[in-house]
Parts: structure tokens; C-alpha cells; sequence
């Protein structure tokens, strides 16, 4: 297998978009809601996580073409790797903005700085745990049905990439449904165009030039002259983060985001195998950590994570190219002080499309590599993803009509309001913590009583009662402007876990089989 082929440059536009898009997403929190200086936010956190990026894309493109030249194939995608958004905004907003306002009020000289160690210290315990997490989740792999773990990223492609790009297409139709049309038309349709111009080029061309003859670019104004900006370790401020009060005040936040992203990406690797690219577990989670590692001691407080998507990355023909062009472009940017230009000339809105793709073959997917009869575990594994968008969606709602503001916090006399509207509020915030857990635990759980298994299925019900013990699961509490994360036991989902693996338990007495109607 060659290191580039046309199909990269499809692969590249995807996920070098989707990186961008991330990248300045956390330069707007770091600097309008953190309240970082420019010199931190462009000198140490952007160069710190190209870093992670850089070497973590690298590995993965090598690995792809290791695996090729042992299996003696040309069609390997390498796993695609970046940013994670969920952590992005959680280290936001409940780590670093809270050890700030706890500066500030303590009256620390520099609280912004302070504010960012915190962001170190949470990165770098993120990659610690992905590390840690590297050495067992073969195991977890082989107990746990491929349904399960394939409809978990489903849930989460379908809600958080497809519905999120699909609002965002119909806002601004003209780019987003004629860019929609060009990657349907390529991908869907298996044609190619005229020149051998690749798809995803077409796309993005196309997306750009329609969205200045619309006016939605230029993005902002002309952004200033670049300025050099490469990376340097901050292995002083990393060490300084080791504080006893950062990590008992944390601990609850670093844990399960830690925990979030193992899970997420043994379910990656899954998707990979299920693909046709069955990738060792054991280095590529090992990677993933140390990419984490990497971005905290260069002075980013963000980690790294295997990404959602490599069916649909393999589906457009990318190889192992468009991972090391993504890594290596993606750290130019940050190096060179250009990202913002390169927001300023091409708008999300022009390659968003291609996102929207992959969100629909990870669902898909879920589908097509699992057993037919194991449809319904897909259904039941998607569902909580969908709840979780939807909770984040109402939260936002609330927000926008001035509810999460510090003139009126967030709190739970939002509820009756929800009822009056038959709007169970507090399912959908419960589902939301630990999504990825409930997910794989209830599909599991499904698969296991398709296959009439049911034992199995209440030894399922007891590790879903044990995790939601932990608070890893359905626990939550209110903040001022959000639902977070309670690590205290849920006790209501304990019992309720308790209670559905006696029924299981209770089956083998209970029930008769009864194929006529294809139940139990």
C-alpha cells in the first residue's frame, strides 16, 4: 500500500476540517470565557496540542501501513485521531474556569495561570488513565457483543455529527445542501468526476466559493500578520499542577472523562474490525495516552482521542495519507500563527458536508456488522445518544431564554415546566452521564436476551447497578448554567438494575419458549 493515494485527499479534507473546527472552538473558550492572554492561548496551548496531533496522526498513518504490508492489502485506513470535544468543553468550564474564579477570589497574583495548570494537570490524568486503560480493554473487547459497542458510536455519530451539521446545512441551505449533493452524488452514488478531481476537493471548492458569493465569508475580520509560534515544553507549570487541592477538587471531573474516552475508543476499534481493520488494542490505546501526555507537558490542557468515523474515512478510499497530512498540516497552522486566516478564508460551512457523511455510515454501519436479529440492540444502543443531544438541546434552549444565567441559575424548578409539556426532563439529564456506559450496557444487555441468554443479560443488569453505584451513571446535579456529573451512588438506577436482573434470573422459571411469535 502507497502512503498517499487520491482517496487521502477526500480523508484529509474530513478530518483536518474537523480538528480546525475544534482547534478554534477552544481559542474562543480559553479566550472569552477563561480570560487567557494571547501569548498563552497562541505560544503554549495551540503549539501543545499540534504536538499530540502531529504524533499521534503519524503513528496511526504508520501503523495502517504496518498492518497493509503483515495482511498484504492496499485498503487500510489508518484509525482517525484528534481533539475530543467533550473534553474540550468539560475542562472548560468545570475545571479551568472554576480554579480561576477560585484564584481571583483568594486573591492569587495570576489566576489565569493557575487556571491553566489545572488544564494540564486534567490532560495529563487523562492520558495517564488511557494508558492504564491500554493494558485491559482487549478483555473488556471479548466480553462485550459487537452491537453493543458499534451502537454506542452510533447513537453518538447520529446525534452529535449528523443532526449537529444536518441543522447547521438547513441554516445556511445554499452551501450546505449543494455541498450535501456533491458528496451524496460522489459517495453514494460511486461515481467520480471528470478530471479525477476527488470528491471531498470538489466539496470544499465548491462549499468555499459559494459561501463568499453568499457572504458568509469572510469569517470576521482580516485577521493580523502570522507570527511563529513553536512548541516548547512547560514541564515547570505541569509539575506545579501536582496540587492536592486540584486533584481532590477535580478528581470527580478527570476520572470519568478519563473513563469516556477508553471506552470510546475501544468502541473505535471495534468499528475499525468490523470495517476490514482489525488493529492491535494494546499500542493504539497506548498512543492515544501518550498523544495526551504529549499536548499537557507543550501546554495544552486538552487530550486526545481515537476518533469516531474510520468506515466512512475507509469508504471515501482514504488510506494512511490523509492521517499524516492531516497531523502535519494541522501543525503548521498552529506553528505558524495562520490557523486564524485559514478560518477567515473557509467557513465550517464549506466542508460540512463531508462530516454529515460520516456521521450517517458510523449509523449505518451499526446496522450492516452486527447479526440482523441483534437490529433491535442496535436501536436500544442508539437511543441514549439521541436522549443525551436532546437533554444538551433543552439545556441550550433554556439558556438562550436567559434560564443558566447568573440572574436565574439553572435548577430543578425547570422540571414542572417540562412536565406540563409530557417532557420527562430528568430521564433525559440522567441518560446523559455515563451515555457511553448506558449505551453499551443496555445493548449488551439486549443482545443477551435475543440469544435467550439470560443469565448473561442479569450479569449485565449487575454491572450496570455497580457502575451506577460508582456515579459514573445517571448521577447529576445542577449547577448554575448546566447538569453535571454526580460521583455519588444513583441509587433509584441501582435498585432498578437490581430489579431487572431478577427478572432475568427469574426467566428460566417464569417463561417458556415460544417461537411462533419470535419471543420468549
Amino acid at each position: 500500500m502507497r502512503l498517499f493515494v487520491r482517496g487521502d485527499i477526500d480523508g484529509f479534507f474530513g478530518l483536518a476540517l474537523d480538528n480546525l473546527i475544534l482547534l478554534l472552538v477552544l481559542s474562543a473558550l480559553c479566550r472569552y470565557v477563561l480570560g487567557f492572554p494571547e501569548e498563552l492561548v497562541v505560544g503554549r496551548i495551540l503549539p501543545g496540542a499540534a504536538v499530540s496531533l502531529l504524533v499521534g496522526n503519524l503513528y496511526y498513518a504508520w501503523q495502517a501501513l504496518q498492518l497493509a504490508r503483515a495482511e498484504n492489502r492496499r485498503d487500510v485506513c489508518a484509525l482517525p485521531y484528534g481533539l475530543n470535544a467533550v473534553t474540550v468543553f468539560t475542562f472548560v468550564f468545570l475545571v479551568m474556569l472554576p480554579a480561576k474564579l477560585a484564584a481571583t477570589a483568594a486573591g492569587a497574583a495570576d489566576p489565569a495561570r493557575i487556571a491553566w495548570q489545572a488544564g494540564l494537570l486534567a490532560c495529563f490524568s487523562c492520558g495517564a488513565i488511557e494508558l492504564i486503560g491500554s493494558t485491559i480493554v482487549d478483555r473488556i473487547r471479548r466480553a462485550t457483543p459487537r452491537a453493543a459497542l458499534l451502537s454506542t458510536l452510533a447513537g453518538l455519530a447520529l446525534a452529535f455529527i449528523s443532526l449537529g451539521f444536518l441543522f447547521r446545512a438547513y441554516a445556511t441551505p445554499v452551501v450546505g445542501l449543494t455541498t450535501l449533493a456533491v458528496i451524496l452524488l460522489g459517495y453514494f452514488g460511486r461515481v467520480k468526476f471528470r478530471g479525477g478531481l476527488p470528491v471531498g476537493l470538489v466539496a470544499v471548492a465548491l462549499g468555499t466559493a459559494l459561501a463568499w458569493g453568499t457572504g458568509l465569508a469572510p469569517v470576521g475580520p482580516v485577521p493580523g500578520a502570522p507570527q511563529l509560534a513553536l512548541p516548547l515544553p512547560v514541564i515547570g507549570d505541569l509539575l506545579a499542577s501536582f496540587r492536592g487541592d486540584f486533584l481532590l477538587s477535580y478528581f470527580a471531573i478527570i476520572l470519568p472523562m478519563g473513563l469516556f474516552i477508553v471506552a470510546g475508543s475501544m468502541q473505535n476499534l471495534e468499528s475499525a474490525e468490523a470495517a476490514g481493520d482489525k488493529f492491535a488494542a494494546r499500542p493504539s490505546l497506548a498512543v492515544n495516552g501518550i498523544g495526551s501526555i504529549a499536548a499537557a507537558a507543550f501546554g495544552s490542557c486538552f487530550p486526545t482521542t481515537l476518533y469516531i468515523g474510520h468506515p466512512g474515512w475507509k469508504a471515501m478510499g482514504a488510506r494512511a495519507g490523509y492521517s499524516a497530512l492531516s497531523g502535519i498540516f494541522i501543525a503548521l497552522l498552529c506553528f505558524t500563527g495562520t490557523i486564524a486566516h485559514v478560518a477567515w478564508a473557509m467557513p465550517v460551512e464549506a466542508g460540512m458536508a463531508i462530516l454529515l457523511w460520516i456521521g450517517i455510515v458510523m449509523t449505518a454501519q451499526a446496522f450492516q456488522a452486527t447479526p440482523r436479529h441483534h437490529a433491535p440492540a442496535v436501536v436500544i444502543g442508539i437511543l441514549p445518544g439521541l436522549a443525551t443531544w436532546g437533554a444538551i438541546m433543552a439545556k441550550s434552549g433554556l439558556r438562550a431564554a436567559g434560564i443558566g444565567s447568573p440572574e436565574h441559575a439553572l435548577g430543578a424548578d425547570i422540571v414542572p415546566g417540562f412536565l406540563q409539556g409530557d417532557v420527562h426532563i430528568t430521564g433525559a439529564f440522567a441518560l446523559e452521564q455515563g451515555v457511553v456506559f448506558t449505551a453499551m450496557i443496555l445493548s449488551a444487555m439486549t443482545v443477551a436476551v435475543i440469544e435467550r441468554q439470560f443469565v448473561r443479560a442479569a450479569v449485565w443488569c449487575g454491572i450496570a447497578a455497580t457502575v451506577s453505584a460508582t456515579g459514573l451513571m445517571h448521577g447529576y446535579q445542577y449547577t448554575p448554567a448546566d447538569t453535571v456529573l454526580q460521583l455519588q451512588p444513583a441509587w433509584p438506577w441501582v435498585w432498578a438494575y437490581a430489579l431487572m436482573a431478577l427478572v432475568f434470573v427469574s426467566a428460566r422459571w417464569l417463561t417458556v419458549e415460544d417461537d411462533s411469535t419470535g419471543h420468549a
